[in-house]
């Protein structure tokens, strides 16, 4: 079972609404002064030290807060439990949701996680420099919610389906496998994340995230009808860690030592749920997002991901290949409105995580 080093402070950075993604790093709150790790926390060689730190800052972003999610929850606690301190890793978290593609592709951060592969692909059709070093998990982490009216996918014709940002390709491929005439439904690009919209009738169904909205609905008592990939034969990924590839070419190794200590922390939340949850919703109250992030929505969402985790094609948290990909580039190649996608091999790394395991369990704390 995964244990604890001693806790460090968590750097403060400047707080943003949900789901904000315009942001920029200069816009966070300057880190706190933080104290030099005691020569006996370091759990690896000098030599290995001297590289990590030699590497300089590595900034994450998370998209989303402080949501208990796999690649973001866990990057976290690996700095909270004093992880990356053990492997002389000096990193900065940007929790203001800012826009972590842009930025870890323009070079201004070196790590930041999406919500699937479809994420990833649709990025790489337009940007350059991002490489794919982990994927959580072999289920889509989306459903269509709706009005307990609704009954098939099908009856959504001759009504409305709300969406965020964009339909999604697992969402248009959905309701292609349901046969839905898509022209016959109004879709509607939401921006009130409340989910009660549906039970009360403004929206007939609303692209949700399967952890969030439907189990907040779930919590309330309310009625609804909920559909998923997997009803309909579509399968995805959920949850893709990704590096700036310059980065990654010029400090292999840093970049696995900071995918080990955030994989050591994603174990200890899988093994200790409750002490887990409990400091990531501290850490939300401290540094101003502790009503966006409350301890009992974070325990919902974290109940449905860490299934997602466990239930991952390789059962290696994070350890990826080509075929766990296919599937979702089909979709993204038909429904996701883009002229070409780079080969798979292209955009991920099949290795760099896969290698920090040996007999299915993760080598901590490595060289």
């Amino acid at each position: 079972m995964t244990t604890p080093l001693d806790s460090k402070k968590l750097r403060g950075f400047g707080v943003a609404g949900l789901l904000v993604a315009a942001l920029t790093l200069t816009a966070c709150t300057a880190p706190a002064e933080e104290s030099t790790p005691d020569d006996s926390d370091i759990l690896i060689s000098q030599e290995a030290c001297d590289r990590n730190k030699a590497a300089g800052t590595i900034t994450y972003i998370s998209g989303y807060g402080y949501s208990a999610s796999a690649g973001q929850l866990d990057v976290f606690l690996a700095d909270e439990l004093g992880y990356f301190d053990a492997l002389c890793l000096d990193v900065e978290i940007n929790a203001s949701g800012a826009n972590g593609q842009q930025l870890v592709s323009s070079g201004q951060a070196e790590f930041t996680a999406l919500g699937s592969a479809s994420d990833v692909m649709l990025a790489a059709a337009n940007s350059k420099n991002l490489t794919a070093v982990a994927t959580y998990g072999n289920t889509p982490p989306f459903s269509i919610f709706a009005n307990e009216k609704i009954k098939s996918l099908k009856d959504l014709e001759g009504g409305s389906l709300g969406y965020f940002i964009n339909l999604t390709p697992i969402a248009s491929a959905m309701l292609d496998a349901a046969d839905v005439d898509v022209s016959k439904v109004e879709l509607i690009k939401m921006t009130n994340y409340d989910p009660t919209v549906v039970t009360r009738g403004q929206v007939d169904a609303i692209v949700g995230y399967a952890s969030n909205q439907p189990e907040n609905l779930r919590a309330q008592g309310l009625p609804f009808s909920e559909f998923f990939p997997s009803d309909v034969g579509v399968e995805g990924t959920y949850n893709v860690m990704e590096v700036n590839s310059e980065f990654l070419a010029a400090n292999r190794e840093v970049a696995a030592d900071f995918m080990r200590a955030s994989l050591h922390a994603l174990q200890f939340c899988l093994d200790s749920s409750d002490e887990c949850l409990d400091m990531i919703a501290q850490l939300a109250e401290d540094n101003g997002q502790g009503s966006a992030f409350p301890r009992e929505q974070l325990e919902r969402t974290w109940n449905v991901e860490s299934q997602w985790v466990r239930d991952s094609n390789s059962g290696l948290p994070g350890a990826q290949t080509a075929a766990d990909w296919e599937a979702e580039y089909e979709l993204v190649t038909k429904f996701g409105n883009v002229d070409s996608l780079p080969p798979i091999a292209d955009m991920m790394d099949q290795t760099l995580v896969a290698d920090l395991y040996a007999d299915g369990e993760l080598i901590w704390p490595g060289n």
